[in-house]
């Protein structure tokens, strides 16, 4: 198999998967899992946990900001290096005029990160609902044809990576922080 070959059969799996030209619930929840794990959704989150929450909240809302933080950066830098244009279609609009690059998935990325991070941190319960909530979120940016299988492939792997080491960070980053953060 050439590499166009193998991108080839990722574009054909891909387009198997899109409902987003189709009405009916399964749209419908690709919508809602697609935008769930925007950036802006997940920053405001965090910093009204951050503010309303007590010191475990707190360094919870910390530890996955900053974490975040890092891993938009990183795939910004590896989105701007791959250059893959996004499949062609009609929804996402705003994703496609601000961030035209389909690889790796940010959102899969994020979705996993914050899987990882929840699964080391806690709540078992959140931990729970997030590792079956980030491939939801994944699958749905295939289905709305903002990526390709192989982008999702790759940012769940980003995700993750980036989940383990900043797991195994936090307790250093958190005890640099002003006390005033994380109470």
């Amino acid at each position: 198999m050439t590499f166009r070959s193998i991108l080839e059969l990722d574009a054909r799996l891909s387009d198997r998967l899109h409902v987003a030209e189709k009405p009916g619930l399964l749209r419908t929840l690709a919508v809602f899992f697609a935008h769930s794990g925007d950036s802006w959704f997940w920053g405001l989150g965090l910093l009204i946990l951050w503010w309303q929450g007590d010191a475990f909240w707190k360094r919870w809302a910390v530890t996955l900001f900053v974490c975040i933080a890092f891993l938009a950066v990183t795939v910004l830098m590896i989105k701007l290096i791959v250059r893959r244009r996004r499949p062609e279609g009609e929804w996402g609009g705003i994703y496609r005029s601000t961030d035209p690059h389909s690889f790796p998935s940010g959102h899969a990325a994020r979705a996993f990160l914050i899987a990882v991070l929840a699964i080391g941190l806690g709540p078992a319960w959140l931990a729970v609902l997030l590792c079956i909530w980030a491939p939801l979120v994944s699958l749905a940016r295939v289905a709305m044809g903002v990526h390709y299988l192989s982008d999702i492939v790759a940012g769940a792997v980003l995700g993750i990576i980036v989940g383990l080491t900043g797991l195994q960070l936090a307790p250093a980053l958190l005890a640099r922080l002003p006390s005033i953060l994380l109470q």
